[in-house]
C-alpha cells in the first residue's frame, strides 16, 4: 500500500493532474471515478489505477477479476485526496492512454460533420461540447492551439466519458485549417453577430462543420471571414449572446435533427 505522498508514483500522478506539458510528454491523463475507471479498463486505455485502502475493502476485494490484469496500487485515504483534483474523491484515479487522432482522419470521413472551436478557455464549456458532440452525431472536434487543454480534469468530468469516443484534434494552423476545410468541399458555419443568416434556415445536409469563437471576443474577425456562411441564433429579450457551450449545442442539435430527417425520408 502507498501511503506517502513523496511516493514517486503519486507525485507523478500530481504533475500529471496539474500540468499540461507533463499530459502532452506521457501521452496521458488522469480520470477519477469508477465509471471513468471502468471505461477506459474496457476500451483498452487504461496504464495503471490507484485504489483507496477503503474502496478496495468494501467493494473491489471480493471481485478477483475486477481488475482483468490491469496494474494497480492501493493508497491510504490520505493520499487519495492529495492526488484527486475534487474535494470529495470516489476513490479511484487512474493514469489513461492518450487517443491521437489525424486532421486527414476527421476530413476524410464519409458524412464529415465537425465543430470547430476558436480559443475556447472555459474547461467546463469545452467538456459540455465534447459531450454534446458526442450524443449529436458529431464526427470530430478540432481547437485551435489557444485553447484549453482537453485532458485538463475539469474538462475531463464534464465529459462524462465522451473524452474517450470523440476524435479531438488541435489545428497547428486553426485559419490554413479553415482554408483546408473549405477546399475538402466541407462547409464552414460561423456563429457570429455580422452578416448572418438565422441558423435554422440553412441545410446542414452536406459535409458540415460549424465554427464557434472564444466566451469572451467571440470569433475573430480572420476567422468569420473564411467561412462560408455566417449564422446566428436569434433571441428575444435584452440577451445580447449565449454561452459558448449553449450556442454549440444548439447548433449541434439542429444539424443532427435535419441529418435524422434526412435518414427518415430515404
Amino acid at each position: 500500500m502507498i501511503s506517502s505522498t513523496s511516493n514517486p508514483q503519486i507525485k507523478n500522478l500530481i504533475q500529471l493532474q496539474t500540468k499540461a506539458k507533463e499530459r502532452q510528454e506521457q501521452k496521458a491523463f488522469v480520470v477519477e471515478g469508477i465509471k471513468m475507471f471502468e471505461e477506459a479498463k474496457a476500451g483498452g486505455h487504461l496504464m495503471k489505477a490507484y485504489i483507496s485502502e477503503e474502496l478496495y475493502e468494501e467493494k473491489i476485494s471480493l471481485q478477483p477479476d475486477y481488475f482483468n490484469g490491469s496494474s494497480y496500487e492501493i493508497v491510504t485515504e490520505q493520499v487519495m485526496k492529495a492526488a484527486s483534483d475534487t474535494l470529495s474523491p470516489q476513490g479511484v484515479l487512474a493514469i489513461v492512454r492518450k487517443r491521437e487522432y489525424t486532421m486527414e482522419e476527421l476530413i476524410r470521413k464519409e458524412d464529415v460533420n465537425l465543430v470547430l472551436l476558436e480559443d475556447i478557455r472555459d474547461p467546463g464549456n469545452l467538456g459540455t461540447i465534447i459531450r454534446t458532440a458526442e450524443g449529436a452525431g458529431v464526427t470530430g472536434i478540432i481547437l485551435s492551439q489557444a485553447s484549453v487543454d482537453i485532458y485538463n480534469p475539469k474538462v475531463i468530468r464534464s465529459t462524462m466519458g465522451a473524452i474517450y469516443r470523440m476524435p479531438v484534434v488541435y489545428a497547428e494552423d486553426f485559419l490554413e485549417t479553415l482554408r483546408t476545410l473549405k477546399a475538402a468541399g466541407i462547409s464552414v458555419y460561423a456563429a457570429h453577430l455580422q452578416a448572418a443568416v438565422e441558423y435554422d434556415l440553412i441545410s446542414y445536409t452536406e459535409k458540415t462543420a460549424i465554427l464557434i469563437g472564444n466566451e469572451a471576443r467571440g470569433l475573430s474577425e480572420e476567422a468569420a471571414g473564411l467561412s462560408t456562411c455566417n449564422i446566428i441564433i436569434p433571441m428575444e429579450g435584452q440577451v445580447e449572446s449565449l454561452n459558448a457551450g449553449v450556442a454549440a449545442s444548439i447548433l449541434m442539435y439542429e444539424i443532427y435533427r435535419q441529418k435524422r430527417q434526412g435518414k427518415i425520408k430515404s
